[in-house]
Formats: structure tokens, sequence, C-alpha cells
């Protein structure tokens, strides 16, 4: 790993469960010396990637928030997909969730939720597993072979307990049914208590970038009919997708690749 990377590195500790770190606690969680942490984390503040609070911690720092803006302004996927996102919750009364590959798992970019939606919706910035759940499901069923293969010796173990399969061949299988219906239906597969059903996004050359799903509580008087959205739920993916191939502004947009 090049300096530059292990530099960058230090911002994965930073979460919302961990939203302060000392210098010294992240030269012990990176195994970096104090003095080659206490220089990237110079390098970092002037960067405005981090901020120092008291003590002598830091925190996420402003610069972020003006990438995300960037990002909110730039990135096909949120710029053309939310509207669609919005429109959709709407239409139906669900929470809609609009969601891209990244590296080996699932970011959410847009969250539009309802007075009712489930506790710990996905919302935007947070990543999960590419392995379980509606929303991870539909993207994992459209990835290239060599990336699926990936993902299959990396999270075998997650991928048998999600009920995707024991082995290479019943993955598959269970991914060519989901392909054949052209979205994913899921119940309590990541989360307890919430039921998904997510269709797939694509870029002009047909590869995967992400989901647009539909989300509510297991418990809800409206889950007999909630799959019957399925058509709706491809139907606003494939405005999002054909969105995305037309756009003038847009010379390409490759999908994510795994890490």
């Amino acid at each position: 790993m090049s300096s530059q990377d292990k530099m960058l590195a230090l911002l994965d500790a930073f979460s919302v469960e961990s939203p302060v770190w000392s210098a010294d606690d992240l030269a012990t969680r990176t195994g970096l010396a104090p003095s080659t942490c206490y220089r990237y984390l110079k390098s970092l503040h002037q960067a405005g990637l981090l901020a120092r609070v008291g003590s002598g911690s830091y925190v996420v720092g402003p610069r972020v928030l003006a990438m995300d803006r960037i990002s909110r302004l730039s990135d096909p996927v949120y710029s053309m997909g939310s509207p669609v996102v919005r429109e959709l919750s709407q239409r139906t009364g669900f929470s809609a969730l609009l969601s891209v590959l990244y590296s080996d798992s699932v970011m959410c970019v847009q969250q539009e939720a309802t007075a009712d939606a489930p506790k710990n919706l996905f919302g935007r910035g947070q990543q999960r597993p590419l392995v379980a759940g509606a929303t991870a499901n539909i993207i994992l069923a459209y990835l290239p072979l060599h990336q699926l293969r990936s993902v299959f010796n990396k999270q075998r173990e997650q991928i048998t307990q999600a009920g995707l399969g024991q082995d290479w061949d019943s993955l598959r299988a269970a991914l060519k049914a989901i392909r054949q219906q052209g979205f994913s239906f899921s119940m309590g597969e990541f989360r307890t208590g919430i039921a998904g059903l997510a269709a797939p996004l694509f870029n002009r050359d047909g590869e995967v970038l992400g989901s647009i799903a539909l989300a509510t509580n297991m418990g809800s008087r409206r889950l007999v009919r909630f799959k019957e959205l399925a058509p709706a739920v491809m139907e606003a993916a494939a405005k999002i997708s054909a969105s995305i191939a037309h756009s003038a502004n847009i010379v390409d947009l490759p999908a994510r690749a795994l890490g």
C-alpha cells in the first residue's frame, strides 16, 4: 500500500458510531508510526477532509460537505434518479431508495422516506454488503461472471446465510431466476422486519450501476399489495437507465468496479 493510500485509509476509521478519533488512537488502529500518523493527519486537516476538535481529536471536515454538493449536482444516477424515486414514493405510498454499486458493497445515494418508513431505513451515504436484501441482490444478479465469482469467493458464508445458494451453481441458478423476473423481492434478509422490492439500473453499455427500490415494514397491513408494485419499480428503473444512456452531458458512465 502506497503512502497516499495509507493516508486516505485513515478516513475509513470515521463512522456514525465512531465520529471522533484522537491521533494516538488512529495510529494504534492503523498500525502507523505516531510520527507518520501525525504527518498524514496534518495533510488531511489542511485539505479540509478532517477538522480538529477538543483535546487534539479529529472529526470529518467541511471539505466533505462541499464534495457531497458536487456529487449531488454531477452524479447522473443521483441527478436523474432522484425525481423518479420521489415520484415513485409519492405514487405508491411506500419509501423509496436509490442505490449504486460501490466497490464490493451497495451505497445509498437517495432516500424518500414516508411517515411510516421502517426504522433504520438505508440512507444517503450508508453502505451495506453486496449480499442479502432486494437492493443488493438485484445488482448481484447482473454482475459479470468474473465479478460475481469474486463476490462468491469472498462472501460465500454470507451468500449461504442469505439463502442465495450453498455453492457456485446454486448461486447462479438463484440469480438467473431473479434476472428472468426482472426484479428482486426480499423479506427481512438484510434487516429484520423490512421487506424490499428492487429493479436494476444500467449505463448505456448495459452494465449494472445500481438499483431503485421500495421498502416497507413486514408488519404493514399493506404488505399484501407490496409485491404487486414490481411493474412500477421496473418501469422507474427503465426510465432512469434511459435518461442516463441518452443524456447529452454524459460521455460514458462506467459501472463501479468491484475492489
